[in-house]
């Protein structure tokens, strides 16, 4: 980045880019013109994003003075988006030390304006009786609202979107537990966001004009309780009816322990965010609205902001969060950075054996397989799958394939439908069979060397409630018989295939 006040745009720092917010708001700040710096302490993590090539990435810390001064060099806007919670020891000492050095080093390089993510804080609450998540958060902002360079800290409850670790967490608790004997925090009130409007706001913040140095609520237009989130996720999501029974004698410390058994989120983690529910956060302004322009339909209220995430989850499950390749930039998405716990569940049987032929021989196999030619393992458990699928009402076998030899998106293929095709590389299957969740049966053909070829083999299985983890672990011993069974058997018929003629 050069000074150069003539060219369009501004240039941001972003540090936090690995983080949830960080890796979404930087596409949003490309897409608005703007030029974008990443601090990061390990820039390996960003290279699989595709805005990668299109930013500038410095490797540092926040608690590291040098560094900070470094990537702060002709910067105009800082957006500072990290908190060392969940990273052990004295989160509050840590987080205290990198807004100190953040504030000092832009203070220093003449930075315009730092735009601040922070938390929500329930009015009246002495900074003594604020759980420590909160009170750090709260510290945060006013460091920097001290620093000398006009700050924007905008305070937010629980931000709804795919990988927030907020709604990860409403997502496990709703979806794996149908009764629920739950904290008495689940009746506090709360004023959650939508990600895409944080993302929003965030972008609109590097714009303020330079008399501004104060904080702003920031949250949707409804207010619930956490109960009522809950009967709501669940309702999109196409879940039973929740029952919720609120137990008093549940401590949050208690609690804690409660969600790291139900969730797969980090106690570290789930701990001070358990703490921090016990406080009413409701908006207490809206004053963001008159520097920052409301589009029509936003902000985004609850329920839709859920279908989004819910939505890009699945859409994204296979092609992106569980794969390498490449990640759209839809602010609901997955990210590559995103922690495994985050996107909901996904049940993975993975097989793969090498090919006593070429790929060409493999494919043909890959591409012929279903309808006459079945399923190569156990043909007798294919056969009562799809007879217990029509017994319910689903599609079962008989609808076989289009063509024997050739597929292409969008057949059928017996209770499969044909989601993406790579000739010579790549076929997807989504099920649509009778499932309580999605399905998909992954197939590729590698080359690996010597005219031999590797055949790798996926399922894949995002349960829908607790009978989806339920079905999920009730099949998963027969999985050595179907899918290992059909990996050699694929093989074996590869490697019997015609060999091509040589000259």
């Amino acid at each position: 980045m050069n000074h150069d006040d003539s060219a369009d745009g501004l240039r941001c720092l972003v540090t936090g880019a690995t983080g949830y917010i960080g890796g979404r708001l930087v596409p949003e700040l490309l897409a608005a013109g703007h030029r974008v710096r990443c601090l990061a302490r390990s820039p390996g993590k960003l290279r699989d994003h595709p805005w990668a090539e299109e930013v500038e990435v410095v490797r540092g810390d926040v608690t590291d003075a040098d560094s900070v001064a470094a990537a702060m060099r002709d910067v105009d806007v800082v957006y500072y988006l990290v908190h060392a919670l969940g990273s052990g020891g004295d989160f509050e000492e840590t987080d205290r030390r990198a807004a100190r050095v953040l504030g000092e080093r832009a203070k220093a390089a003449g930075v315009r304006r730092i735009v601040y993510l922070g938390g929500l804080t329930p009015a009246g609450v002495p900074g003594d009786r604020l759980s420590p998540h909160l009170r750090s958060r709260a510290e945060v902002g006013r460091i920097l609202l001290a620093s000398g360079v006009p700050t924007a800290v905008l305070r937010a409850a629980v931000i709804i979107g795919s990988g927030s670790v907020s709604f990860e967490m409403l997502r496990y608790l709703t979806e794996r537990l149908p009764v629920m004997v739950t904290p008495s925090w689940v009746r506090t009130r709360i004023q959650p966001i939508a990600v895409r409007d944080v993302l929003r706001l965030l972008v609109g913040c590097a714009r303020l004009p330079d008399d501004v140095n104060r904080c702003f609520d920031i949250g949707g237009p409804d207010i619930l309780t956490y109960r009522d989130m809950m009967i709501r996720y669940a309702r999109v999501a196409g879940l039973p009816r929740r029952l919720i029974v609120p137990v008093p004698v549940l401590t949050p410390g208690l609690s804690s322990h409660w969600v790291g058994l139900v969730t797969p989120v980090p106690a570290s983690i789930a701990r001070p965010l358990t703490e921090s529910l016990r406080h009413e956060v409701v908006c207490h302004e809206h004053d963001i609205a008159g520097y920052v322009p409301e589009p029509p339909g936003h902000p985004l209220r609850f329920d839709e902001a859920v279908r989004l995430a819910l939505r890009r989850v699945r859409e994204a499950a296979v092609s992106t969060r569980w794969s390498s390749a490449a990640v759209p930039g839809a602010p609901s998405e997955p990210l590559p950075t995103d922690p495994d716990w985050a996107g909901g569940s996904l049940y993975t049987d993975r097989r793969e054996a090498v090919v006593d032929a070429p790929v060409s021989a493999l494919w043909r196999v890959i591409e012929g397989v279903g309808g006459e030619h079945g399923w190569y393992s156990f043909p007798l458990a294919w056969s009562l799958r799809g007879w217990l699928d029509r017994l319910v009402g689903g599609v079962g076998l008989r609808r076989g394939r289009r063509d024997a030899e050739r597929l292409r998106v969008g057949d059928s293929l017996d209770f499969w439908r044909v989601e993406e095709i790579e000739p010579g590389r790549l076929l997807r299957l989504r099920a649509e069979m009778r499932l309580p969740g999605l399905a998909w049966l992954e197939m590729r053909a590698e080359p690996d060397g010597d005219g031999r070829s590797r055949y790798r083999q996926r399922a894949l299985f995002h349960p829908r409630g607790l009978l989806g983890h339920v079905y999920w672990w009730g099949v998963s011993p027969f999985h050595a018989v179907v899918f290992g069974g059909m990996a050699r058997n694929i093989a074996r018929a590869a490697a019997r295939q015609p060999k091509p003629p040589t000259h």
